[in-house]
């Protein structure tokens, strides 16, 4: 009965709504048909401030380019020390107008037979919950493929100009997909349904949600309220986006694209490493205790257009630099799938042409590995306050959490530094978190190009 009320009153605000009206948020959906859960939800779900995220293009992942190649490497991605992987779309591709984009998709609810089969994609969920990481998958909810299975019979759910006519989503020149139109009640219906069915059928642990800025916000509020209610399982959800009405809706992260912008101009163009911190600022804008901004020093779309993080950020010791701002900042990290062995060869568009090198160049591996770890052994870096402390060349700030002090000490230059410590700190012992070597601290510091210290009292 209580299914039937809420079709009904679904329905009644579809009619009564002008034709260009936004309707009200709708309350959650309550399905309690979910067509049986296969497997057992994950039970240990990281919280989302202690995420490590890892981004796996599937497409470059290996030679067969399939999930039995991310399974392969299951062990690999966990020797990082990541809790969180994330897969780019999983689904069948449009045809129609197509340029054979992951994110032109032809059908919400079925894998794509280029990567194998639904079971695969269960194997590789079940061998990273046997690995105590988290599998999250990428939703494309904006725009679909011209083929879409909903564009025949419900061209209502589109967006259309004047003339009748589905249109692309408006402003982005792209024009091998069709805009959804989030007036519509029953597609808003339909498209959560869909996001729940892979979190009972696949037993994932949550999204990452394309271009999140946009559909409205109140359409991420229905959905995210209703995938919170399914008990059995904790959900991760990251909103590809800055809008700060993401963190409003209930996403657990934002999207840190200003922050990535920001590091490669004081790379690129000597700019104040003063710039963090107010970036930082407009970037958590609306975020209630707990809720985390993504950053990273590439991902699938910048890798192929700006270049690898060894071209960006000065070779391998910048882009070490680099990262461990990332990691150890007020920031939850993510990794790009071969990032970790130093490609050199960007991974470009639409990733068929390019499969990583395991074996690129394994020596920087242990760096990435040190920096994770030494996040993750540390709470004060997950959870703690921040305090800003950097001048013009160095990335400097202390973390507090329960009377755990680290201070971290980043040269953002590639030349050698003085930076002047803190008169709290003055003569003070330390242990230097990556290289366990005890550290006295005097009133000043020289860093080598690129060095960075986590000292912890």
């Amino acid at each position: 009965m209580r299914i039937i009320m809420l079709l009904l009153l679904a329905a009644w605000l579809l009619f009564s709504c002008g034709k260009n009206e936004i309707p009200p948020v709708i309350p959650p959906v309550i399905d309690s048909t979910d067509n049986g859960q296969y497997g057992t939800p994950f039970s240990n779900v990281t919280d989302r401030e202690d995420a490590v995220i890892y981004q796996v293009n599937i497409r470059a992942f290996s030679t067969a380019g399939n999930f039995q190649g991310v399974i392969d490497r299951l062990d690999s991605i966990k020797a990082l020390g990541v809790n969180v992987i994330y897969l780019m779309p999983i689904y069948p591709l449009g045809a129609l107008n197509a340029i054979n984009s992951p994110y032109c998709i032809k059908d919400y609810l079925t894998v794509n037979t280029e990567f194998g089969t639904l079971d695969n994609l269960r194997a590789l969920v079940d061998g990273a919950h046997n690995r105590n990481m988290s599998v999250i998958l990428d939703w494309v909810g904006n725009h679909t493929s011209w083929d879409h299975t909903w564009i025949g019979p419900h061209p209502d759910w589109y967006l259309q100009n004047s003339s009748g006519t589905i249109i692309s989503p408006p402003g982005t020149g792209w024009n091998d997909v069709a805009q959804l139109n989030f007036d519509n009640a029953d597609m808003r219906l339909q498209m959560i349904s869909a996001m729940k069915y892979w979190v009972y059928q696949a037993n994932i642990d949550g999204f990452r949600c394309d271009f999140a800025d946009g559909p409205p916000a109140d359409f991420w509020t229905q959905a995210i309220d209703t995938l919170r209610d399914i008990s059995t399982h904790k959900l991760l959800l990251l909103a590809e986006g800055t809008r700060a009405a993401n963190f409003t809706s209930g996403f657990d992260f934002n999207f840190g694209f200003n922050f990535y912008d920001n590091l490669k101009t004081i790379y690129s163009n000597n700019v104040s490493v003063l710039t963090i911190n107010t970036l930082n600022i407009s970037e958590y804008a609306g975020a209630v205790t707990g809720q985390q901004v993504v950053r990273y020093t590439t991902n699938h779309d910048v890798n192929g257009s700006d270049g690898t993080p060894l071209y960006l950020f000065k070779g391998e010791n910048g882009s070490l630099a680099a990262f461990a701002v990332v990691a150890f900042f007020k920031s939850v990290p993510m990794i790009y799938s071969g990032q970790e062995v130093g490609m050199t060869q960007p991974i470009t568009f639409p990733f068929t042409g390019i499969n990583i090198n395991w074996n690129s160049n394994p020596g920087i591996t242990p760096h990435y590995k040190k920096i994770i770890a030494v996040r993750n052994n540390l709470e004060s870096i997950r959870r703690g306050s921040l305090s800003f402390l950097s001048d013009a060349n160095v990335c400097a700030f202390k973390k507090e959490l329960n009377q755990e002090i680290v201070f971290v000490i980043i040269n953002m230059r590639n030349q050698t530094v003085n930076y002047s410590i803190p008169s709290v700190y003055h003569n003070t012992s330390w242990t230097d978190q990556i290289s366990d070597a005890p550290v006295m601290l005097g009133t000043s510091v020289s860093l080598e190009p690129y060095e960075y210290l986590v000292l912890k009292k």
